[in-house]
């Protein structure tokens, strides 16, 4: 059966306009996006069997498009997941580059996890602000192993002071899905605090970022 066999109540396109589009499942969204499904397996049972695969919708969306595998997903939906995704990165940094990061947590949390939510190795970024806290950069510094980065002062420095920051974030990313804090990453986060004080920058938090979760620096008083 496909979905235009089933009540007209009950499909997922007219669900989300009568209802709203927080009231459809992961799968359900996501068949709206693919469309149309295969010999045997409805959009929503396509929808429902890659989430499956990847084990989250988030994951899905993070996932390197070329290591998505399952019929009826060929390179023109692949290639649709990838600019969706880009978008909605873009959207949230050009929201960030207009108002006060400090202001919108959220949207700060949510542009970083659309980063680095499910990288698969350890990425250190920088956000450089200007003095009304707005995003002017963000800054790449360190890829390193499933386990470390190395990350060294007198580069977040250089790289501050070429943006012309008056303050940064920092951010980097736990492969290992645990969002809690080591006591490298809070040693890290002081010295770098430390250095960037030297030059009347001022650090303003550290998030890490752990698939769907994510801890602040800040709110939990290390900073």
């Amino acid at each position: 059966m496909t979905i235009r066999d089933w009540p007209v109540q009950q499909r997922p396109r007219e669900r989300l306009l009568a209802l709203g589009p927080q009231a459809l499942t992961d799968a359900e969204l996501l068949a709206i996006f693919l469309r149309t499904g295969i010999r045997g397996r409805s959009a929503v049972q396509l929808a429902q069997d890659l989430i499956t695969q990847q084990g989250s919708l988030a994951r899905l969306l993070h996932q390197g498009l070329s290591s998505l595998h399952l019929p009826g997903l060929g390179n023109a939906k692949k290639a649709q997941l990838g600019a969706v995704l880009e978008m909605a990165r873009r959207a949230l940094h050009q929201d960030l580059q207009q108002r006060d990061a400090m202001n919108s947590p959220q949207t700060v949390r949510d542009y970083l996890q659309l980063l680095l939510g499910h990288k698969q190795h350890e990425v250190f970024v920088m956000l450089c602000l200007d003095a009304q806290h707005r995003v002017i950069s963000v800054e790449e510094l360190f890829r390193g192993t499933l386990t470390q980065t190395s990350v060294y002062p007198r580069e977040v420095i250089k790289t501050a002071l070429a943006a012309n920051a008056a303050a940064v974030i920092f951010a980097h990313n736990h492969p290992s899905g645990l969002a809690d804090p080591s006591a490298a990453d809070e040693t890290l986060t002081r010295s770098l605090r430390q250095a960037l004080s030297l030059v009347d920058i001022r650090a303003l938090d550290h998030l890490i970022i752990a698939g769907n979760h994510s801890l602040s620096f800040a709110e939990r008083g290390l900073m």
